[in-house]
């Protein structure tokens, strides 16, 4: 197929009109399908237009518009400590890995298995050291942990691994109700903990325009307890959505609209993400593309459609198709991260650790992806000009011929003009031959095992450590 390209082609004001015009239309005229008569009494009651017979509920325009308004352009992702507090809705991009994958490459035997609690406590302490992945998402499924306390698990494994923000799905209401008392116990109560909420969670829309009474629970109940939420759908291009993009944009956006709406129902305020996690598929082969470029272009547009309604957004980008580490995992994680971080999204998950289009992770992984999301964060902060990074006077002193290297505006510049790599080889050959032509990957795999091989230290301290174990006995031992 060939396509004409442009420069930067970014979405027109017209053609993001047209985009929201089509997703208000299609709440408005098809809507969303809640099949639990409960929730209808409820939206009904609320001034949503509820078909009882066809279990749908659509949006009004005046009726949507008053939902949207309510819902906050910022606020803040808590840590524990203060440290590592993400702002959102301030022109801040803020890079995350992705969750719930269900293999990963086992660091020691380099084959993939299924993953288990140990492995969720381990990225939880890679994200812990890893400065540009801002906080963490619960990375993966813990096969080795009973359903009944599942969430009580791998949120108090994160918990106790990371001081930063933690982020993960919940299967049903019983796991928000786990996570929120862990939280709450945690913070010293349940006002602390809804004043400086740590912890968020992900719910998801299933696509084509459905939700379920599962995730409209814990939405419902995470707003009325203060912690936030986003309501994340994720429309396959040509599956679950339409194949054109911006068909699938435009269902995506009308499911985004729609989560964000019922949340402002459930209590006006409530802190929540438009969430876009749109995709594709090989239409040849019906293979799952996570990692396609239309996913990142879809992801990219759909930053713009949430800055329509000032909202941040949980956008998706840095997932590859690629089993294992390696180029065609450098070219598509790199792409994607660049696209929407240039797009300007808020919060892009997905960005590190991720591969097989989101089924796997791998440990060395997450070293290589917080590097190529530092040299991002290089290229977004562009170059500053002013009368002191111009050096005049330097380049008078200097004249023709002559060498920068020992002069002062050199030693004031050469940590904040230029990121530093810590895996990528820019030695000369006769160097990096000596070294033993190390590798991003086997340099990874190094820092990997330097976080991890040492003592780990409990982020909740001993002591709330030991307390948490005794008031929730369904916390098993890694």
């Amino acid at each position: 197929m060939t396509m004409s390209s442009h420069i930067c082609r970014q979405p027109t004001p017209e053609e993001l009109d047209a985009l929201d015009r089509a997703g208000r239309r299609i709440l408005e005229r098809v809507g969303i399908r809640i099949k639990d008569r409960g929730y209808l009494d409820f939206l009904a009651k609320a001034g949503a237009d509820v078909s009882y017979d066809e279990a749908i509920v659509r949006f009004r325009s005046a009726w949507l518009e008053e939902m949207l308004g309510t819902a906050p352009s910022k606020f803040t992702l808590y840590s524990r400590d203060g440290k590592n507090d993400v702002h959102l809705g301030e022109g801040k991009v803020h890079f995350v890995n992705g969750g719930r994958v269900f293999r990963i490459i086992d660091p020691v035997s380099g084959e993939h298995r299924r993953t288990t609690l140990r492995d969720v406590a381990h990225a939880a302490t890679l994200v812990h050291h890893l400065e540009h992945i801002r906080f963490y998402i619960i990375a993966c499924q813990a096969y080795d942990v009973p359903p009944r306390h599942y969430h009580l698990n791998d949120f108090y494994q994160a918990l106790s691994h990371t001081t930063k923000h933690v982020m993960g799905g919940c299967g049903d209401l019983e796991g928000a109700h786990q996570v929120w008392e862990l939280a709450g116990f945690i913070a010293g109560g349940e006002e602390k903990l809804a004043d400086r909420p740590f912890v968020s969670v992900i719910t998801n829309l299933m696509s084509p325009l459905t939700l379920d009474t599962a995730s409209l629970d814990i939405l419902r109940f995470c707003c009325e307890h203060g912690i936030p939420v986003t309501c994340a759908p994720a429309p396959i291009s040509g599956a679950t959505g339409p194949a054109s993009l911006a068909g699938t944009l435009a269902q995506m956006h009308a499911e985004a609209l729609a989560g964000v709406a019922l949340t402002q129902v459930f209590k006006p305020g409530a802190k929540v993400l438009y969430g876009a996690v749109p995709s594709a598929m090989d239409l040849r082969t019906m293979d799952f593309t996570l990692g396609s470029v239309e996913t990142a272009l879809m992801s990219a547009w759909a930053v713009r459609l949430a800055k329509l309604y000032d909202l941040p957004i949980y956008g998706s980008a840095g997932v590859t198709e690629s089993k294992v580490p390696d180029v065609q995992a450098g070219i598509e994680k790199t792409l994607s991260k660049l696209v929407v971080a240039l797009a300007g999204a808020d919060c892009i998950h997905l960005a590190a650790g991720m591969l097989d289009s989101g089924n796997s992770i791998a440990l060395e992984q997450f070293v290589i992806d917080d590097e190529i999301i530092g040299m991002i964060h290089r290229f977004l902060a562009g170059v500053v000009v002013n009368e002191e990074t111009l050096g005049l006077e330097t380049i008078e002193a200097v004249g023709p011929g002559g060498n920068y290297v020992t002069e002062d505006h050199t030693l004031r510049h050469m940590m904040d003009e230029f990121f530093y790599p810590g895996l990528a080889v820019r030695s000369s050959f006769d160097l990096w031959d000596a070294r033993g032509r190390p590798t991003m990957l086997s340099k990874a795999a190094a820092r990997v095992e330097e976080i991890l091989g040492g003592d780990v230290a409990n982020m909740l301290g001993s002591g709330m450590a030991e307390d948490v174990k005794r008031s929730f006995p369904g916390i098993q031992e890694l």
